[in-house]
């Protein structure tokens, strides 16, 4: 089997932080045009996994809001982190393993991971990040490897929020499909620490509010691209790919979120019981009202396919970040946690209309390049 990377050799978080069960492909040129991209994409052309998109990095007065957001939001980051983890080791005990669905989920899984060994019962547990293609299914080979190495039953999927749940069923199915070839069978319940898409049951928060790890690309996760999936780069034994972008380092921040978010343990700790059990006495059956949502501004945006909705602070700021925006929908005109968002779209040309019914905070629109 291949074996995992470890920083600093690949990416910039700390061995003991995470095990990628990645390939290395950080020597291999697979940017593409963000436009030209697009349009390959949605022509069917290619396949969004195939290739990265050439990451945007935001300029001077971007970054130095970023700073404002980290300050401003790392209790309620630690407070959601602390809630989930709580939730987790309550309703699957303490043997388990962390598994986050990188990019996104690794932030995540580490602050997990930082949470429960600073408890009063110390809790050191594997934290490994795998691969997840939407359309194509989890990296199989990566669900091998950690067969092999742990007991499947102990296995938390763990990613950043939801948006309107489309990884939330692909890991489903993915593990079923798994199982039905088979090979173990994996817990398909994902953990989050935002579910604002009421799309699983393990949640830190259903609130739309901005996790910081959304503002950036690589540059706050550890310095790794988004995960490749491309059949002449891939082979049958392989772990998926992923880049490691060294050539960014002078711009990284990934341990300074995750330095601030730990740092703002202890000013929580005391109200996570309370927080803890306010999510476990709500009503925690997904209702999916994420996608409903999705699907009606579809239709009332003359939109062709839900893909090209994405709903939530991460999802707009990703659209932002390395798509082709079209326009941006906020519920409020000035919210706060949207002025990252504001900056954005202001600098890419993008239009934002104010939606007041709208589900989500904010919801951010691709441009049908097709149309």
């Amino acid at each position: 089997m291949p074996i995992p990377l470890h920083g600093p050799a690949f990416g910039s978080y700390a061995a003991e932080e995470v095990s990628w069960l990645l390939k290395d492909l950080s020597d291999l040129d697979l940017e593409a045009d963000v436009a030209e991209r697009e349009r390959r994409i949605q022509s069917g052309a290619a396949h969004y996994a195939e290739s990265l998109p050439i990451e945007y990095q935001p300029d001077a007065a971007y970054r130095s809001l970023f700073d404002e957001v980290l300050a401003e939001s790392a209790e309620r980051l630690a407070l959601a982190v602390a809630t989930v983890s709580e939730l987790v080791v309550a309703e699957r005990g303490t043997d388990i393993v962390l598994v986050s669905l990188a990019r996104a989920g690794t932030p995540v899984g580490i602050l997990m991971r930082r949470w429960l060994w600073s408890r009063g019962a110390r809790l050191d547990v594997p934290h490994y990040a795998v691969s997840i293609v939407r359309d194509r299914g989890i990296d199989t080979v990566a669900l091998d490897y950690l067969a092999r190495h742990h007991d499947p039953a102990s296995v938390v999927f763990v990613d950043g929020w939801t948006g309107k749940g489309a990884i939330t069923r692909e890991l489903t199915e993915a593990l079923d499909a798994y199982h039905a070839a088979g090979g173990a069978r994996f817990n398909d319940e994902l953990a989050v620490l935002a579910d604002p898409g009421y799309c699983v049951r393990t949640y830190g928060t259903r609130d739309d509010f901005l996790i910081a790890s959304a503002c950036l690309n690589s540059t706050v996760s550890g310095l790794i691209s988004r995960t490749v999936l491309n059949d002449t780069l891939i082979g049958p034994g392989d772990f998926h790919g992923a880049k490691f972008y060294r050539e960014l380092a002078a711009d990284d921040v990934s341990g300074r979120l995750l330095d601030t978010v730990t740092a703002a343990f202890d000013a929580i700790r005391d109200r996570v019981p309370a927080e803890l059990a306010a999510v476990r006495a709500d009503d925690r059956i997904p209702t999916w009202t994420g996608w409903a949502s999705v699907d009606k501004m579809r239709a009332e945006y003359g939109i062709t396919s839900v893909n090209f909705v994405k709903p939530g602070v991460g999802e707009t700021t990703r659209v932002l970040l390395r798509r082709l925006p079209w326009r941006v929908l906020v519920r409020t005109a000035d919210a706060p946690e949207h002025a990252h968002i504001r900056l954005l779209a202001a600098a890419r040309g993008v239009p934002v209309e104010v939606v007041p019914d709208l589900a989500y905070s904010c919801m951010g629109l691709i441009k049908d390049v097709q149309q």
